[in-house]
Parts: C-alpha cells; structure tokens; sequence
C-alpha cells in the first residue's frame, strides 16, 4: 500500500526518473504557431499501398528542424492518431513534424516498414524547399515498435544503407533520435507472435532476418545522437532492451542520454511520460542547434 501511494504522488508531480546523462532542463521552450495539413499522400502511385501523413508546419519563415513521428503497435496495427500529442508538443516548441502511417505485418513483413520510413525521408527532401524544413536537420521520435523502426533506419543510414540500398543510403539519413520503449535486439525480444509475424518466422527459422532487423546490430562510430527512455517496470519490452543499447551505442562513442521512469510499464511511460518527453525536446533542441528559444517549457498533452 505504501509503494501504491508513493507511486501515485510521483505520478501526481510527474517525478519519479532516474537520469542517465541528462543536464538539467536550462533551455525554456516557447509556444510557436503552427498550422496542420492532414492526410497527406507521401507514397508513390506504384507503393504497395497508399501511405498518409499529417504535416504540422511553423508559421513562421524556417527552414526549420524537422521531426520524423512514428507510432507503435507491434509492427501489426494502431495509426498515427497515436502520436499526436508529441507532434502537437514538438509544433508547439518550433519543429515541423511529419507524422506517418506505415504498412503493417503480417501482410507486409520486415523490411516493407524500414522502406516506407526510408521513403518518408526521401519525401521530406524532395519537399524541402516548398515546406520551409532544412534536410540537414531531421530527427525521428519513436515510440514501441515505432522506436524501433527509428532507431533502425537511423542506423542502417548512418551504416550506409546496406540493408537495402534501393531505399536506404545516406539521403535517408537522421540528425538525432529519440527512442521510447524500444526493441532494441530482436533475438532476445520475447514477444510471441508480434516478432514472428513481423519478421516471417522463428529466430530458429530465420535468424539472420532476426540480427539484421535489431538496431544493435547496426550500431557505428557515425550513428547520430540518441535520447533513450523507458519503464523501469515494463514487463512488454524488458529495460534491458534501453540499458544495453545504451551501452553499446556508448561502447562506440556514440552520444547518448537516457531516462528511466520508475514505476512505469509500457502503456503508461507512453502516456504519463511528459518529462521524459520534455527532456526529449531538450536533447533535440540541444542536438539540432535550434536557436535562442524563450518563454514556458511545453509538455505533451
């Protein structure tokens, strides 16, 4: 009953994180106006499937940061109304967000997902100029599978896109990331069906699209920046899964900085995890050299 009720006061104050690396939050962030454009079509006519994102733009001239949204789900459902309160938080603090749908499995198995990501990046380039965005500061923020998918297409970019390099290579490439509850190795991820239907099988059947699917495997001395945070109780994807991809992003000289929430599982770091994601904007402001911000620290509705 105790712990019950010192949780429920740190909730109340949105305490209760541990800090890995984290400088205090010096930086206010300002309230920017914004406009949104919904259901944007950024898939080519001849992509297995139509994909939609919604725009959120600063009214102001840019070129301005732009952030990468992508949502969770296990690789098989939710949409990206998921995300809508970070991209709102993000617009808010002065980015411009792309916030994306992707295909899902099992009908569209691993790498289908790292593919449409790949394209939304390319769109993002393609459409620079016309959105006032500067593609030499693009971010993702990810959240679940969602974290997972940024965090791989930020490392296969910054591999040199050998995973695929039909749709990967160095255009696809991430100034910074931001990666909550993430899958980080896949062949110690123990999820049943979510894995086995993302990737077409067993790690006893397929491991080699087990390895080549997990971030970990794909880590160099030329991946970007990363803010990690997690649950300390999330029993979905075990904190290891954040501690040692810490470390080995880390191990090669990689920045990183991570939070851990205690007391928090996966469903409610994602939605009671405000200063984790306040700290996000931080290290992004930070990473992606955003200028003299000023007035109130945005947190995400």
């Amino acid at each position: 009953m105790k712990a019950l009720i010192l949780c429920g006061l740190c909730l109340l104050v949105g305490g209760c994180a541990q800090r890995l690396n984290i400088p205090e939050r010096t930086v206010p962030i300002p309230e920017h106006a914004w406009h949104l454009e919904k259901n944007i079509v950024y898939s080519p006519a001849d992509w297995p499937e139509l994909l939609h994102a919604d725009l959120y733009l600063p009214d102001s001239g840019g070129p301005h940061a732009v952030v990468l949204t992508v949502h969770g789900g296990g690789w098989t459902g939710r949409t990206r109304a998921d995300m809508e309160g970070i991209a709102e938080t993000l617009a808010d603090s002065g980015f411009a967000v792309m916030n994306i749908e992707y295909r899902f499995a099992p009908e569209y198995p691993f790498p289908a997902q790292l593919h449409d990501l790949q394209l939304a990046i390319h769109w993002l380039h393609d459409n620079a100029a016309r959105l006032h965005i500067d593609p030499d500061r693009v971010a993702g923020f990810g959240y679940s599978s969602g974290a997972h998918l940024v965090s791989l297409l930020a490392l296969v970019a910054a591999e040199g896109g050998s995973l695929d390099a039909r749709y990967g290579g160095p255009d696809t490439r991430l100034d910074a990331v931001v990666s909550g509850g993430t899958p980080s190795d896949l062949r110690k991820f123990k999820s049943g069906k979510l894995v086995e239907q993302f990737l077409g099988g067993t790690l006893a059947e397929v491991p080699e699209r087990y390895a080549a699917a997990s971030p970990v495997t794909h880590i160099t001395p030329s991946a970007p920046p990363f803010f990690l945070y997690h649950g300390m109780d999330d029993d979905l994807v075990p904190v290891d899964q954040a501690t040692d991809f810490q470390a080995d992003l880390a191990a090669a000289g990689v920045p990183t900085e991570m939070m851990l929430l205690r007391w928090r599982g996966h469903i409610s770091t994602f939605l009671t995890g405000d200063n984790a994601v306040d700290a996000a904007i931080q290290f992004l402001y930070r990473t992606l050299s955003m200028t003299k911000p000023s007035g109130p620290l945005r947190s995400a509705r």
